[in-house]
């Protein structure tokens, strides 16, 4: 009885807070690295001074 509680409480709220936390986590990197290069490739454009 107690090893299906475990695998209730697994699937119920560790692996739903797990794939939040690593979804946030993707999604910052690549916010930072698509930042990190359009800023590169569009270095000198007025529109980049635009978005500041």
């Amino acid at each position: 009885m107690i090893g299906a509680i475990i695998i209730v409480f697994v699937v119920v709220i560790a692996l739903p807070i797990m794939l939040f936390a690593s979804g946030a986590a993707v999604a910052a990197a690549m916010g930072w690295a698509l930042k990190t290069d359009a800023e590169q490739r569009y270095e000198g454009s007025e529109l980049v001074d635009l978005n500041k």
